[in-house]
């Protein structure tokens, strides 16, 4: 391939946007689909909180088979497989997963149970001793998936499942293309709907993954255009929620910066993207807030990302330059770790702004956990993926969170 070439992907999805979508479109999108029972997915908290459940049950009619309103905190094996069997019972031929990021993947995870007949720890991403983590191939057809988050999240147009099991040493991880969601509804209702609280928190996890995304210089056009944009759309909404919560514009905002960082690296975005200066530290992150279920993403986020910064051993000093001009802290005469220390304090500001804490020690966690938060980070496929190095990757997550204390 030249240097100017690129490989793309893209993948049928339709998005609605606005006001009351789900009465306008929803059963269009259900009948489209070909599917005559079509069965809910969500929290405890979104059926008994929210009239979303309500809403669509009502839309659809005759085409509403039920729901399983019990998905837990983390999508949990157990509580994905009590959905399964409930979606099986209803003889369900489509799912509408209604939440956040835990629920999406839930639903994944009951459509992958619902088609697979394998054994579900055999057919989980393995990691054998000394050789690269594998995902095995999941070729059996699934029903169609309708997601309608109620946070920003990006999980709403992904292919990988991850479920949490208290009695392994890392979460249940599943990839498979075929729970890619047939539509997705951005429904102002179901969005204003969550507490502002827990909004801020999953904005914050966005806004995070668009700053790695303005860090990365080997982009094609389109992962640029999708990159840039959504920094864009996730930086105003940011700087604006603390004092206007309840503006969907600015929920529809941030959900449609994660919708295109996501569609980024389909683009072509490079995977090895968390890797680098200004991407945080995806495995710690995600260490801390499965760990501590108390501990939201935002905030498991924002504990780590300038610290992370700061601590970098090398900074580009042209990725320094965009990342320090799109955070509107860049000065004439600044170096590559000039910059980069800029950029750290002012999400710093940010995340405070918005109300995430900045240091690990704001999270109640005792320092004599920290061996166990790193020893969480080795098997995690998005970042780890690779033949692992136990010893220097529990190495690295311990140097960081001491640092980020």
């Amino acid at each position: 391939m030249s240097a100017n070439g690129f490989r793309a992907a893209g993948f049928s999805w339709r998005l609605y946007c606005g006001r009351q979508v789900l009465e306008q479109s929803l059963k269009e999108a259900v009948i489209r689909a070909g599917a005559k029972r079509a069965f809910v997915i969500c929290s405890p908290s979104i059926a008994g909180k929210t009239d979303s459940v309500r809403r669509i049950a009502a839309t659809l009619g005759d085409l509403y088979a039920g729901v399983f309103d019990a998905v837990e905190n983390d999508a949990t094996y157990v509580s994905v497989k009590a959905a399964k069997d409930a979606a099986v019972a209803a003889d369900a031929d489509l799912l509408i997963a209604v939440g956040g990021g835990t629920v999406i993947m839930a639903a994944r995870g009951v459509a992958i149970f619902m088609g697979e007949a394998g054994d579900p720890f055999q057919i989980m991403t393995q990691y054998p001793e000394g050789r690269p983590a594998y995902s095995p191939r999941l070729a059996a057809p699934k029903p169609p998936i309708i997601n309608v988050p109620t946070t920003p999240n990006s999980a709403m147009n992904r292919a990988g499942t991850a479920l949490k099991n208290p009695d392994l040493d890392h979460r249940m991880e599943y990839f498979d293309p075929k729970t890619r969601p047939h539509s997705i509804f951005l429904d102002e209702e179901a969005l204003l709907a969550t507490p502002p609280h827990l909004i801020r928190s999953t904005a914050a996890t966005v806004f995070a993954g668009c700053v790695a995304g303005k860090g990365q210089l080997d982009s094609n056009p389109l992962v640029e255009g999708d990159d840039d944009q959504a920094f864009r759309l996730a930086y105003r909404a940011c700087k604006r929620l603390p004092d206007e919560p309840a503006n969907p514009s600015l929920l529809i905002d941030i959900s449609v910066a994660a919708f295109l960082r996501n569609r980024a690296e389909d683009d072509g975005m490079s995977r090895l993207l968390r890797g680098r200066t200004f991407s945080g530290s995806y495995a710690v992150s995600t260490a801390l807030h499965i760990r501590y279920p108390r501990i939201g993403q935002g905030e498991s986020t924002s504990v780590i990302h300038s610290t992370r910064i700061r601590t970098s051993d090398t900074v580009d000093a042209q990725a320094a330059q965009r990342v320090a001009e799109a955070l509107e802290v860049w000065r004439d005469g600044m170096d590559g770790r000039a910059a980069a220390l800029a950029v750290a304090d002012r999400l710093d500001d940010l995340y405070a702004r918005l109300g995430m804490p900045t240091r690990v020690r704001q999270l109640d966690i005792p320092r004599e956990d920290f061996p166990k938060i790193a020893a969480d980070t080795v098997k995690n496929f998005n970042a780890n993926a690779g033949a692992r190095s136990p010893e220097a990757q529990v190495a690295d997550a311990l140097q960081l969170l001491e640092a980020a204390y």
